[in-house]
């Protein structure tokens, strides 16, 4: 999905940009350009970060405590 039609982003750039290493929606914005022209795109782009590094963190968070330890 286009979150950003001035520059061209998708939510797949935005997540790949994340998984690439961007921690924050700054950092995402400088490496796509989400965001930079006219800001209607804000919104949904801050939104798309927030859930993909939540998605993240649970996924690093299950990997860091197996369910074989979480029921012992």
């Amino acid at each position: 999905m286009y979150v950003c039609l001035c520059q061209g982003v998708t939510d797949g750039h935005i997540r790949d940009a994340i998984y690439e290493g961007c921690c924050s929606y700054g950092e995402v914005r400088t490496a796509t350009g989400v965001g930079t022209q006219c800001g209607k795109c804000a919104c949904v782009a801050k939104q798309v970060v927030r859930e993909t590094l939540s998605d993240l963190q649970s996924a690093q968070a299950s990997l860091a405590y197996p369910a074989a330890y979480a029921s012992a």
